[in-house]
C-alpha cells in the first residue's frame, strides 16, 4: 500500500502519473492529426451528437489570428538606463527571470483576456550583492489577479493574488499593498473555482500581516488599450459578430456542401408505415429511406417515384466569406496579407502599405506596456536594494514595422552616411542592449587595431621588398 501523504514521493508517483494519463488521449489525437490520420468524415445521420460534431467544423478561429499577429510584432529587447546606456543589474534581472521568452506570455494574455500581470518578490534561491534576495519576476494570469485604482490619483492602489493549490487541495489569496501584504486560505478545500463568501477564508498572517519595503504596490497590470473609464477588451473584442457571422456561414456552406454530396431526395407514390409511440402517445411515420453509400431503395407502390434536389453552386458562399474575412481583419487592423486572398507577389511597399493601422496600433500598445515594464524594472531595484530609479530607465523594443535585412541594411547604410552613431544604427536594427554594446565594442577593438598596424607619424612606410634597415631611411632612390 502506498503512503498518500500529501508531498511524500507516493503521493506524486500517483498524482503525476494521474495527470499523465488524463492528458494521454489529447495527445494520441494531436499525433493521429500530425500523422495525417485524422477521423475519418462521418456519413449524415439523425443523431444528435453527430450535428453537434458537424457544427462543430465550422468553427474558423480568426480571433486567435487576430490577437497572435499582435503578439508576434510586440517583442521587448531590454531595459538601458536613462541615458539610453545599456544597464547591467537590469540585464541581469532580464535574463534571470527570462523574460526574453515569459514577456510574451502577458502579451498574449492581454491580447487574448484584455489583462495581463507581472508579481515583483524575493527570489528563493539568489542573492544581490549586498545580501538582499534577488528579484524574483512572475507573470501572472487575469484568473488569478487583479488591481484597484485609487478613484483621485488613477494609481494602483491595492492588488489581490488567489489561487487553488492543487497540492492540499485549498484556495490561497493575498491581498498587496504598497507596504505590506495580508495573506488567506480557504477555510476548506475547494475546487478551482474558489469561493467568495464572508466564512469562506481564514487569517494565516500575522497580526501585522508581511511587511516589505518595495515602496509600491508589486502587482503590475498590462491592459490592452483601455478607453477612459472603460474597462479593457481583448484585442478582437470589436469583430466577435463577425466571427459568429463566419461560422454560421461556413455551417452554411457545410450543410449545402453535404447535401450536394447527399443530395436530398424525394418520393412519392409509397404508402408510409405508421405507428403510436407508447410514452408520448404520437403516432410517427417510419422512415425505410436511410441514405447511404451502399443503400438501395425499393418501393411496393404502382406509382412510386423517385427524385432528388438539385445541387446548389457554392460560389456565393464563398464570396461571402471572404467578405466577411475583409471586413474583420480591417475593423481589427491586422494586415491583410494574414489573408492573402487573390495578394499574389506582393511587394515590400504594399506590405509597408497594408501595415500601416497595424503599426501605428502596435506602437500604442508599445507605449503602455513600456510603462508597465519601467514599473517592473523599479520593483526589481528596490527588492534587490539598488538606489537607482528605474521608473526613468528606458524599454527598447523591436521595430514593429516589417521590413526585410536588405532594406534594414540600406537604411543603416544612409543613417551611416549622414553621421549616426554605430550603437544607435545597431539599435534601429532591432539589435538588444547586450547585442549592441557587443557590436560597438566590437568596432571599437577593430578600429584600434586596424590603426596600431598604421605606420608611426612621420616616418614612411618601408617596401615589402626592403630590408628594414636600410640606409636611405626606406626612400626608393630615383
Amino acid at each position: 500500500m502506498l503512503d498518500d501523504t500529501p508531498d511524500s514521493p507516493d503521493w506524486w508517483l500517483l498524482r503525476l502519473g494521474r495527470k499523465m494519463r488524463k492528458r494521454e488521449r489529447r495527445l494520441d489525437e494531436w499525433w493521429r492529426y500530425y500523422r495525417g490520420r485524422p477521423p475519418l468524415p462521418e456519413l449524415p445521420s439523425n443523431a444528435q451528437q453527430a450535428f453537434i460534431d458537424f457544427q462543430r467544423k465550422s468553427r474558423t478561429n480568426f480571433c486567435g489570428l487576430i490577437a497572435n499577429a499582435s503578439v508576434h510584432r510586440l517583442n521587448a529587447l531590454g531595459v538601458t538606463g536613462p541615458d539610453g546606456e545599456p544597464d547591467d543589474r537590469a540585464s541581469r534581472w532580464w535574463q534571470q527571470n527570462r523574460l526574453d521568452s515569459r514577456q510574451k506570455l502577458v502579451w498574449r494574455a492581454a491580447m487574448s483576456q484584455s489583462l495581463g500581470y507581472m508579481l515583483v518578490g524575493e527570489h528563493p534561491t539568489r542573492t544581490e550583492d549586498n545580501g538582499r534576495p534577488s528579484p524574483l519576476i512572475t507573470v501572472e494570469h487575469p484568473r488569478e489577479c487583479i488591481v484597484e485604482t485609487d478613484p483621485e490619483t488613477g494609481e494602483p492602489y491595492v492588488g489581490l493574488k488567489a489561487w487553488h493549490n492543487d497540492v492540499d487541495g485549498h484556495g490561497y489569496a493575498v491581498v498587496l499593498f504598497d507596504d505590506v501584504r495580508f495573506p488567506y486560505r480557504t477555510t476548506e478545500r475547494c475546487g478551482k473555482r474558489l469561493p467568495w463568501g464572508p466564512d469562506s477564508w481564514q487569517w494565516i498572517g500575522g497580526d501585522q500581516g508581511e511587511p516589505h519595503d518595495l515602496g509600491m504596490l508589486p502587482l503590475v497590470e498590462f491592459a490592452r488599450m483601455p478607453d477612459l473609464g472603460e474597462d479593457p477588451e481583448p484585442e478582437f473584442a470589436g469583430v466577435l459578430d463577425i466571427q459568429d457571422r463566419l461560422n454560421m456561414g461556413i455551417l452554411n456552406r457545410m450543410a449545402t456542401s453535404r447535401n450536394s454530396g447527399f443530395p436530398q431526395k424525394w418520393i412519392k407514390g409509397h404508402k408510409f408505415a405508421k405507428r403510436r409511440d407508447p410514452e408520448t402517445g404520437i403516432t410517427v411515420v417510419e422512415q425505410p429511406f436511410i441514405p447511404g453509400p451502399g443503400v438501395v431503395w425499393a418501393s411496393e407502390g404502382e406509382q412510386a417515384q423517385f427524385g432528388q434536389l438539385s445541387a446548389t453552386d457554392l460560389s456565393g458562399f464563398l464570396k461571402e466569406h471572404e467578405s466577411d474575412v475583409r471586413d474583420m481583419l480591417i475593423l481589427s487592423q491586422t494586415p491583410a496579407y494574414y489573408y492573402a486572398g487573390q495578394l499574389v507577389n506582393i511587394a515590400a511597399d504594399t506590405i509597408g502599405a497594408l501595415d500601416i493601422l497595424h503599426v501605428a496600433k502596435i506602437r500604442e500598445h508599445i507605449a503602455a506596456f513600456g510603462e508597465g515594464l519601467e514599473t517592473v524594472m523599479a520593483l526589481c531595484a528596490a527588492q534587490a536594494g539598488v538606489p537607482e530609479d528605474y521608473t526613468e530607465a528606458e524599454v527598447r523594443w523591436a521595430n514593429p514595422a516589417h521590413a526585410s535585412l536588405a532594406v534594414k541594411a540600406d537604411a543603416a547604410t544612409k543613417l551611416k552616411s549622414i553621421g549616426y552613431p554605430l550603437d544607435v544604427i545597431a539599435e534601429e536594427m532591432g539589435e538588444s542592449p547586450a547585442r549592441v554594446r557587443r557590436i560597438t565594442a566590437g568596432a571599437a577593438s577593430q578600429a584600434l587595431l586596424a590603426a596600431s598596424l598604421l605606420p608611426a607619424p612621420g616616418t614612411a612606410p618601408t617596401a615589402g621588398n626592403l630590408p628594414d634597415d636600410d640606409t636611405d631611411g626606406g626612400v626608393l632612390d630615383g
